[in-house]
Protein backbone atom coordinates (compact mmCIF):
# COMPACT_ATOMS: atom_id res chain seq x y z
CA UNK A 1 0.00 0.00 0.00
CA UNK A 2 1.36 3.42 -1.10
CA UNK A 3 4.62 1.71 -1.93
CA UNK A 4 5.38 1.10 1.76
CA UNK A 5 6.61 -2.34 2.78
CA UNK A 6 5.07 -4.30 5.64
CA UNK A 7 8.26 -3.75 7.63
CA UNK A 8 7.79 0.01 7.42
CA UNK A 9 4.14 -0.39 8.42
CA UNK A 10 5.34 -2.35 11.44
CA UNK A 11 7.58 0.54 12.41
CA UNK A 12 4.75 3.04 11.97
CA UNK A 13 2.38 0.89 14.05
CA UNK A 14 4.94 0.53 16.82
CA UNK A 15 5.53 4.29 16.84
CA UNK A 16 1.79 4.97 16.96
CA UNK A 17 1.25 2.62 19.89
CA UNK A 18 4.06 4.21 21.87
CA UNK A 19 2.61 7.65 21.12
CA UNK A 20 -0.88 6.54 22.18
CA UNK A 21 0.51 5.04 25.40
CA UNK A 22 1.95 8.42 26.37
CA UNK A 23 -1.56 9.88 26.20
CA UNK A 24 -3.04 7.45 28.74
CA UNK A 25 -4.02 8.78 32.17
CA UNK A 26 -4.07 5.28 33.62
CA UNK A 27 -0.62 3.91 34.45
CA UNK A 28 -1.90 0.39 33.77
CA UNK A 29 -3.15 1.25 30.28
CA UNK A 30 0.07 3.15 29.59
CA UNK A 31 2.21 0.13 30.41
CA UNK A 32 0.03 -2.36 28.52
CA UNK A 33 0.00 -0.33 25.31
CA UNK A 34 3.64 0.66 25.71
CA UNK A 35 4.81 -2.92 26.17
CA UNK A 36 3.10 -3.90 22.90
CA UNK A 37 4.52 -0.88 21.06
CA UNK A 38 8.06 -1.33 22.36
CA UNK A 39 7.97 -5.07 21.59
CA UNK A 40 6.92 -4.35 18.00
CA UNK A 41 9.61 -1.69 17.75
CA UNK A 42 12.21 -4.18 19.00
CA UNK A 43 11.06 -6.67 16.34
CA UNK A 44 11.25 -3.88 13.75
CA UNK A 45 14.81 -3.10 14.85
CA UNK A 46 15.75 -6.76 14.58
CA UNK A 47 14.34 -7.04 11.06
CA UNK A 48 16.14 -3.96 9.74
CA UNK A 49 19.31 -4.83 11.71
CA UNK A 50 19.13 -1.63 13.77
CA UNK A 51 20.72 -3.01 16.94
CA UNK A 52 20.35 0.19 19.03
CA UNK A 53 16.60 0.24 18.25
CA UNK A 54 16.37 -3.44 19.20
CA UNK A 55 18.29 -3.02 22.47
CA UNK A 56 16.52 0.13 23.69
CA UNK A 57 12.99 -0.99 22.88
CA UNK A 58 13.62 -4.55 23.99
CA UNK A 59 14.79 -3.22 27.34
CA UNK A 60 11.74 -0.95 27.63
CA UNK A 61 9.45 -3.89 26.85
CA UNK A 62 11.13 -6.01 29.54
CA UNK A 63 10.83 -3.21 32.12
CA UNK A 64 7.14 -2.70 31.30
CA UNK A 65 6.49 -6.44 31.40
CA UNK A 66 8.19 -6.69 34.79
CA UNK A 67 6.03 -3.94 36.28
CA UNK A 68 2.87 -5.45 34.77
CA UNK A 69 3.64 -8.81 36.38
CA UNK A 70 4.32 -7.10 39.69
CA UNK A 71 1.12 -5.10 39.36
CA UNK A 72 -1.09 -8.16 38.82
CA UNK A 73 0.64 -10.35 41.41
CA UNK A 74 1.57 -7.86 44.14
CA UNK A 75 -0.16 -8.27 47.49
CA UNK A 76 1.74 -5.43 49.14
CA UNK A 77 -0.52 -2.50 48.27
CA UNK A 78 -2.22 -0.97 51.28
CA UNK A 79 -5.74 0.46 51.06
CA UNK A 80 -7.30 2.62 53.73
CA UNK A 81 -10.34 4.84 54.04
CA UNK A 82 -10.23 8.43 55.22
CA UNK A 83 -13.64 9.55 56.46
CA UNK A 84 -14.96 12.89 55.27
CA UNK A 85 -16.72 15.03 57.82
CA UNK A 86 -18.90 18.02 56.99
CA UNK A 87 -17.62 20.65 54.61
CA UNK A 88 -14.10 19.37 54.24
CA UNK A 89 -11.82 21.88 52.48
CA UNK A 90 -9.81 19.23 50.65
CA UNK A 91 -13.03 17.58 49.48
CA UNK A 92 -14.27 20.85 47.98
CA UNK A 93 -11.01 21.28 46.08
CA UNK A 94 -11.05 17.63 44.98
CA UNK A 95 -14.58 17.86 43.61
CA UNK A 96 -13.77 21.14 41.89
CA UNK A 97 -10.60 19.76 40.28
CA UNK A 98 -12.28 16.60 38.96
CA UNK A 99 -15.68 18.21 38.33
CA UNK A 100 -15.78 17.68 34.53
CA UNK A 101 -14.60 14.09 34.77
CA UNK A 102 -17.03 13.27 37.57
CA UNK A 103 -19.92 14.68 35.53
CA UNK A 104 -19.18 12.17 32.75
CA UNK A 105 -20.14 9.34 35.12
CA UNK A 106 -22.37 11.12 37.67
CA UNK A 107 -24.02 14.06 35.89
CA UNK A 108 -26.59 14.53 38.66
CA UNK A 109 -24.15 14.34 41.54
CA UNK A 110 -24.44 17.02 44.17
CA UNK A 111 -22.57 16.90 47.44
CA UNK A 112 -25.05 16.92 50.31
CA UNK A 113 -23.12 16.04 53.50
CA UNK A 114 -26.21 15.85 55.69
CA UNK A 115 -27.68 13.04 53.55
CA UNK A 116 -24.61 10.80 53.29
CA UNK A 117 -24.37 7.75 55.53
CA UNK A 118 -20.89 7.11 54.18
CA UNK A 119 -18.39 9.60 52.79
CA UNK A 120 -14.72 8.69 52.52
CA UNK A 121 -11.62 8.94 50.42
CA UNK A 122 -9.90 5.70 49.41
CA UNK A 123 -6.16 5.85 50.04
CA UNK A 124 -3.88 3.56 48.06
CA UNK A 125 -0.41 3.40 49.58
CA UNK A 126 -1.39 6.69 51.26
CA UNK A 127 -2.22 8.38 47.94
CA UNK A 128 -5.80 9.53 47.35
CA UNK A 129 -7.07 7.14 44.69
CA UNK A 130 -10.80 7.77 44.79
CA UNK A 131 -13.86 8.82 46.70
CA UNK A 132 -17.02 6.98 47.79
CA UNK A 133 -20.35 8.33 49.02
CA UNK A 134 -23.62 6.59 49.81
CA UNK A 135 -26.89 7.37 51.58
CA UNK A 136 -29.68 5.28 53.04
CA UNK A 137 -32.25 4.29 50.41
CA UNK A 138 -34.21 1.79 52.49
CA UNK A 139 -33.57 0.40 56.02
CA UNK A 140 -31.08 -2.23 54.77
CA UNK A 141 -30.14 -0.66 51.44
CA UNK A 142 -27.52 1.94 50.55
CA UNK A 143 -27.73 4.10 47.43
CA UNK A 144 -24.30 4.91 46.04
CA UNK A 145 -24.21 8.56 45.03
CA UNK A 146 -20.53 8.71 44.07
CA UNK A 147 -17.97 6.01 43.35
CA UNK A 148 -15.14 7.78 41.60
CA UNK A 149 -11.52 6.74 41.03
CA UNK A 150 -9.06 9.24 39.63
CA UNK A 151 -7.79 8.34 36.12
CA UNK A 152 -4.40 7.03 37.25
CA UNK A 153 -6.06 4.41 39.50
CA UNK A 154 -8.79 3.02 37.24
CA UNK A 155 -7.64 -0.58 37.32
CA UNK A 156 -10.55 -2.00 39.40
CA UNK A 157 -8.43 -2.39 42.55
CA UNK A 158 -10.15 0.52 44.27
CA UNK A 159 -13.56 -0.97 43.45
CA UNK A 160 -12.52 -4.42 44.65
CA UNK A 161 -11.35 -2.92 47.91
CA UNK A 162 -14.70 -1.18 48.48
CA UNK A 163 -17.01 -3.99 47.40
CA UNK A 164 -15.02 -6.98 48.63
CA UNK A 165 -12.82 -5.95 51.55
CA UNK A 166 -14.78 -3.04 52.97
CA UNK A 167 -18.18 -4.69 52.49
CA UNK A 168 -18.02 -6.14 56.01
CA UNK A 169 -18.36 -2.60 57.35
CA UNK A 170 -21.64 -2.08 55.48
CA UNK A 171 -22.92 -5.44 56.73
CA UNK A 172 -21.86 -4.68 60.29
CA UNK A 173 -23.83 -1.45 60.12
CA UNK A 174 -26.95 -3.35 59.06
CA UNK A 175 -26.89 -2.97 55.27
CA UNK A 176 -27.11 -6.01 53.01
CA UNK A 177 -27.74 -4.36 49.62
CA UNK A 178 -25.97 -1.71 47.57
CA UNK A 179 -27.66 0.01 44.65
CA UNK A 180 -26.53 2.58 42.09
CA UNK A 181 -28.21 4.52 39.32
CA UNK A 182 -27.19 3.53 35.78
CA UNK A 183 -24.54 5.90 34.46
CA UNK A 184 -24.57 7.60 31.04
CA UNK A 185 -21.09 6.11 30.72
CA UNK A 186 -21.08 2.55 29.39
CA UNK A 187 -17.59 2.22 30.82
CA UNK A 188 -18.84 2.86 34.34
CA UNK A 189 -21.79 0.48 33.87
CA UNK A 190 -19.35 -2.23 32.77
CA UNK A 191 -17.33 -1.49 35.88
CA UNK A 192 -20.44 -2.04 38.04
CA UNK A 193 -21.07 -5.36 36.30
CA UNK A 194 -17.48 -6.36 36.99
CA UNK A 195 -17.92 -5.46 40.65
CA UNK A 196 -20.90 -7.84 40.87
CA UNK A 197 -23.84 -5.49 40.37
CA UNK A 198 -26.82 -6.66 38.35
CA UNK A 199 -29.19 -4.39 36.49
CA UNK A 200 -32.74 -4.64 37.77
CA UNK A 201 -35.86 -2.57 38.44
CA UNK A 202 -36.95 -1.23 41.80
CA UNK A 203 -40.36 0.42 41.97
CA UNK A 204 -40.32 0.80 38.20
CA UNK A 205 -36.87 2.45 38.09
CA UNK A 206 -33.66 0.86 36.84
CA UNK A 207 -30.78 0.34 39.26
CA UNK A 208 -27.61 -1.67 39.53
CA UNK A 209 -28.00 -3.92 42.58
CA UNK A 210 -25.43 -5.84 44.62
CA UNK A 211 -26.31 -8.10 47.55
CA UNK A 212 -23.78 -8.50 50.34
CA UNK A 213 -22.97 -11.54 52.46
CA UNK A 214 -20.67 -12.04 55.44
CA UNK A 215 -18.16 -14.13 53.50
CA UNK A 216 -18.00 -12.33 50.20
CA UNK A 217 -20.07 -10.15 47.91
CA UNK A 218 -22.25 -11.30 45.06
Amino acid sequence: MFGISWVQWLGYLASLLILVSMMMNSILKLRIINVVGSTLFAIYGLIIHAIPVLIVNGTIAIINFYFLIRFFTSKSEIFKVLKIRGHNFYLREFLKFYKQDIEKYFPKFKYEPEKNRYSFFILRNMNVAGIFMARIFQPETLLITLDYAIPAYRDFKVGKFIYNHYAHKFIKDGFNTLIAHPSPSRKHNRYLHKMGFKRTKINGHEFFVKHLTNNTTK
